[in-house]
This record gives structure tokens, sequence and C-alpha cells, in this order.
């Protein structure tokens, strides 16, 4: 079994992939797509061939400035393998291998994306789901979470204004800094956790600015939010991915909490997006945040996916 990255000369044995798991994947005009904005690269797809059969295919995406891949987004193995979980284990330490080579200091998450929509028996989905889990973990990807992707269309209605915060331009980083610290403690969300006990409210505040900086929204859609009497109260910043409008971050700070000022705050975002033209606007968040997803459920945004996501354990 011989394991590698492709060429541009291998790209008809990339396209010539079909998956009939009940998972989603990366289809042949997807590909086309996702290559023509460079988010998906020969050198971050790898195969497993045998006696010139492709056995294996994993895709990494990442973004079109990505100096790496950031992203496992789809793979699969023939269905005539007998271990799928172990010819997947070794595609993916061996890529991680060559990564780790080339520099890359952080190994890919992977996302194992489950649609809500349409019929699914539960138990093809859950056999898709164990082997690719298992190929992970062998890999090194130990850490698990789930997360929900939900979704808002118009038909769900567009949201008026808010009668108990105000939102404001604030054009100084320094100030949303302050506010991402704030919003920070006590948060539910596992990778805000995590990077809180890694880097400290600071760096974790400052690592968010620098990302929601480089993502496609406009820096001037962000708003932060405070009560009638002046109060700070949170923030909201709608954001884009490369395939349209989202949620990007919001919140409330602690002391203000329960309060359902978060359901404000994801109006304001949606109000914006609406202003725009948005006719679809996305979100994710973890399983374990119920209080989050109850709140994107009462403004009006649907789960259309469910992610479990696989990483290596932080440093």
């Amino acid at each position: 079994m011989r394991f590698r990255p492709t060429t541009e000369t291998d790209l008809a044995l990339v396209l010539d992939w079909d998956v009939a798991e009940p998972v989603a994947w990366i289809t042949a005009d997807r590909h086309r797509e996702e290559s023509a904005g460079r988010r998906l690269r020969p050198e971050w797809t790898w195969i497993a061939e045998e006696d010139g059969r492709v056995l294996g295919r994993a895709l990494w995406w990442g973004r079109s400035d990505s100096g790496h891949p950031i992203v496992l987004d789809c793979l699969s193995v023939h269905p005539s393998v007998t271990d799928r979980a172990a010819l997947a284990a070794e595609l993916l330490a061996t890529a991680h291998k060559a990564f780790a080579e080339q520099g890359f200091t952080a190994v890919p998450e992977y996302n194992i994306m489950l649609s809500q929509e349409g019929p699914h028996d539960k138990d093809a989905r859950a056999a898709a789901v164990a082997w690719r889990e298992d190929a992970a973990r062998r890999a090194g990807l130990t850490e698990q979470i789930e997360r929900l992707r939900f979704e808002w269309t118009p038909e769900a209605g567009t949201p008026g204004p808010s009668d108990r915060l105000v939102f404001t331009v604030e054009p100084d980083d320094e100030v949303f800094v302050e506010v991402f610290r704030q919003v920070a403690r006590g948060s539910l969300d596992r990778e805000t956790i995590a990077n809180l006990a890694s880097m400290g409210e600071e760096g974790a505040a400052r690592d968010d600015l620098e990302f929601y900086l480089g993502c496609l929204g406009e820096r001037d859609w962000w708003r932060i939010a405070r009560t009638p009497d002046g109060r700070l109260a949170g923030f909201a910043i709608p954001s884009r991915t490369p395939y349209g409008p989202n949620v990007g971050y919001l919140g409330v700070v602690p002391e203000l909490r329960g309060r359902r000022y978060i359901d404000d705050i994801l109006a304001e975002i949606t109000r914006s997006h609406v202003g725009r033209g948005a006719a679809r606007i996305t979100a994710t968040t973890d399983t374990t945040n119920i209080p989050m997803a109850a709140a994107f459920r009462r403004g009006g945004y649907r789960v259309s996916e469910t992610r479990v996501i696989l990483a290596a354990p932080a440093a």
C-alpha cells in the first residue's frame, strides 16, 4: 500500500470517487469549486493506492490564503477494504508526519459532518462515524467535540430591533479585546475553555480578535451592546465564511447573564446580515452549550448539520 499526496495529474483519480455512506463528502463538482478558490489543493489531498487503484482518499481544507491545511474535511475508504479504520489511520498518520516535516506546527482537526436533512438509517450512520472516529484516534486525534450547525432562512422571519439593548459602532480594537475577555469568563464553549487554559484571558482575547479580523466579514459590522443606562452588556460580531454570512461571535458579560440578552444580540446579528441582503445565515455551537443552542432555536435558526470534531490534545 502506498500513501502519498496527489499532483495535478491525479485529478481524475481524485474526482472519480463516490461515497455511499450517510456522511457529508466532497463531490467532484464541489472539489472543482473548492480547488478554484485554493481551499483544496493537490498537496493537501492524499490517497492510498495499491496496484494503481485508489483505496482511500483524505482531503484537507484551508483558506484561500492559508499556508497550511486547517481541517480534514473528507475521509473515505473503499468498501472493499476489510479494515477501513486501519488503512485510514495509516493514511492520516503518514500525512500528519509529512505536514510536520513541512513546518506545520498543529495537527489539523477532523470534522465528520452529518446532515440533518433527508432519511437516514441510524445504524448505517453510526457505522460510518465509528470507523472514522477509530481511524482518527489511532492517528492521534483523541479529543472529541460535537457541534451543531444552525441555519436561518427568511421563512423564519426577520427580528425587529431590540428595545432592551443599544448597539453602537466601536472602532477601537482594544475595547473589543476587553469585551472578549469578559464574555469568555464562564463560557460553555469547549474551544474557549481550552484557549483560556492554554493562553490565559489576555492571550485568548487577542487570539479571538486576530481570528475575527482575519475572517471575510467587515470590521465595521461589529457592535458593542449596552443597556439603556450605559452598562456594558456584550457584543455582536456578524461575519462571513467563504460560503456566506454567519454568526461569528456573540456574548453577554457574566453579571448580565440569565436575562436572555443573548436573544437581542443574536437578533442584531441576524438583522445586520438581512440588511445586506442575506438569504441564509449559518451558525455553530457545541452540543454541550445548551443555552446557546436554545437561543438559536428561539431566534428562528434550525439545526442543519451535526459535526463530530476530532482533534489532537493541546500541547
